[in-house]
C-alpha cells in the first residue's frame, strides 16, 4: 500500500474593498467640506478631510484645480461678452488670466478696458490696463499681458 502525502498550500486571495461603500462611509465620517476650515486636530483641512497642512495636494491636483478654474472663467467671460470668442487665441488668454487673478466681478470694474477690447482698440485696451491699481499689484505680469494684448 502506498501512502500519498500531499501538502496543501492555503490558497490565499487577496481581497478588494469596495472603494465607492469605502468613498460614502468617509464622506459620512469626515463631512464634505468646499472651503478651507480647520480640523479637530488645528489643521487646515478641505474637501473630504484633506489635510493641507501635512500632506497639501500634488501637482496634478493642481492641474486639476487650475484647468477646472480655466474652464470656469472662460464659461464667465463668454456668458457676459458676447465678443469673446471673436478675440483671438492670445487676447481671449490675456481676458481669462485677467479673470483668473481678478475674478469676475473686479474684471467688470475695468470699464474703459473693456469699453476698448469690444470695438479691438487694442492699444487704448493696453493703455488702460496699465493704467490700474492692479498693474501696480501684479507688476510684469500687466505688461507681458498688454505685450500680448498689442500683438494679438
Amino acid at each position: 500500500m502506498r501512502l500519498y502525502l500531499f501538502i496543501l498550500e492555503p490558497v490565499i486571495k487577496a481581497m478588494t474593498m469596495n472603494r465607492e461603500i469605502l468613498i460614502s462611509e468617509l464622506k459620512r465620517d469626515e463631512g464634505v467640506v468646499l472651503t478651507l476650515y480647520k480640523c479637530s486636530a488645528d489643521k487646515n483641512t478641505i474637501g473630504v478631510g484633506r489635510n493641507l497642512d501635512d500632506r497639501g495636494i500634488t501637482e496634478e491636483e493642481s492641474d486639476f484645480l487650475l484647468s477646472n478654474d480655466i474652464d470656469l472663467c472662460k464659461a464667465e467671460l463668454e456668458a457676459v461678452f458676447p465678443w469673446f470668442t471673436n478675440l483671438t487665441d492670445a487676447r481671449q488668454r490675456v481676458m481669462v488670466n485677467m479673470c483668473f487673478n481678478l475674478g469676475l466681478s473686479r474684471l467688470l470694474g475695468f470699464k474703459k478696458f473693456l469699453a476698448a477690447l469690444e470695438v479691438a482698440d487694442w492699444d487704448k485696451a493696453g493703455e488702460e490696463m496699465l493704467d490700474s491699481k492692479w498693474s501696480r499689484q501684479v507688476g510684469a505680469r500687466s505688461t507681458r499681458l498688454r505685450d500680448l494684448l498689442l500683438e494679438g
